[in-house]
């Protein structure tokens, strides 16, 4: 699948999401790499920034958090689309909690890591 079609289906899947838990996302930006930075496809997902429970250090005029979605990552482990957007969306809830001060302990117990 080309970058342009995953970027869409990510768009697709942060518009499926309940309007309380995009709403109150403040200076993020949404971004689409291929791989990690080490090059790995273990990694689906990354939110760069900090969480709102710690934002007392968190100054005006910073340069916003991002939450990174990997592509190939993605396209390595699904294997069509239903599973993909399925995919994208955890993953998507997953970085959007990390950005809320959700830690991955507690991800693993609601179901989402």
């Amino acid at each position: 699948m080309d970058a342009a079609t995953f970027e869409q289906l990510v768009v697709d899947e942060l518009d499926l999401l309940p309007d309380d838990m995009v709403e109150g996302l403040d200076n993020v930006v949404f971004v689409v790499e291929d791989r990690a930075e080490d090059g790995t496809l273990d990694l689906l997902g990354l939110y760069d920034g900090w969480a709102l429970t710690e934002r007392d250090r968190y100054g005006v005029g910073e340069l916003p958090d991002r939450i990174i979605v990997y592509r190939e990552a993605h396209l390595a482990v699904c294997d069509d689309l239903d599973e993909l957007r399925d995919e994208l969306h955890t993953t998507l809830v997953h970085e959007i909690a990390h950005f809320y001060g959700i830690d991955d302990d507690r991800l693993h117990e609601l179901g989402w890591a």
